[in-house]
């Protein structure tokens, strides 16, 4: 019968040499890390984007542009996230979870880190631009239990749209496919998407695809800073048909 003493050195054994010698440790982490590291970095040199694409979704027009500035600019992203996460009580609430592609424009992306308020991801054609108006002016006489603070001031600022050619100009230079006939066309689709809903021209549609036209001023030059805000939150969400990703749907 063989010797216990005696047998080969099992796998715990052989371990106590990194743990006795810490020089022996640190090259075997790094050698870990180098191996993780290269299995993460290596796929971006030859993929051409991380990101699925998805049809349907199209860079912000200038007025939605100047209202996403102005959610930046009050920190609303603070309260409210624009990412829905694939967990069913999310899901329940507030929709389908958020696709990478719904954010690929975003510069930067507006995830936001905490909900004192409801998510946003979905929130666009919830309501109506009057009630989106109502909120802004005292949240509390739509959300009688709201803890958010009025922004009366939105609907009396007029919009300054003036440079807002050159911010998509700077958004060309990060990726965003704003082309130079668009970004010379700035300022006049700003009033054209908020002028009547006869006021689209086709240049315009086919700038921006399925791009909503309403009354908000654009027609009379005064524009506000509310109307901007309204037409970007009325776009959240709107532009996939998540039909094609529920999995019910493919259900046979």
């Amino acid at each position: 019968m063989a010797n216990p003493t005696h047998t080969s050195p099992s796998i715990w054994q052989r371990h106590q040499v990194f743990e006795k010698n810490s020089i022996l440790l640190v090259i075997g982490i790094l050698v870990a890390i180098s191996i993780g590291g290269l299995v993460e970095v290596l796929p971006l040199f030859y993929l051409k984007s991380t990101i699925e694409k998805v049809e349907g979704i199209r860079p912000l027009t200038p007025l939605e542009l100047a209202g996403r500035d102005i959610y930046v600019r009050e920190g609303c992203y603070l309260c409210h996230s624009q990412m829905i996460r694939p967990l069913r009580d999310e899901v329940e609430r507030y929709g389908h979870y958020s696709l990478a592609a719904e954010s690929m424009y975003d510069h930067p992306f507006q995830w936001g880190s905490k909900r004192n308020g409801p998510d946003l991801a979905r929130v666009g054609g919830k309501y109506s631009d009057d009630w989106h108006r109502d909120h802004l002016r005292n949240p509390r006489s739509v959300v009688p239990a709201s803890i958010m603070p009025g922004y009366p001031w939105l609907e009396k600022n007029l919009l300054d749209f003036n440079h807002i050619g050159d911010n998509m100009a700077v958004l060309a230079v990060e990726g965003v496919p704003y082309t130079p006939e668009m970004i010379a066309s700035a300022s006049s689709d700003v009033k054209t998407q908020g002028s009547a809903d006869d006021g689209a021209t086709p240049a315009f549609t086919k700038r921006y695809p399925k791009a909503i036209s309403r009354d908000l001023g654009g027609n009379t030059g005064k524009l506000t800073e509310a109307d901007a805000l309204i037409a970007y939150l009325q776009l959240l969400g709107t532009q996939v048909d998540f039909k094609l990703y529920d999995d019910k749907a493919n259900i046979r």
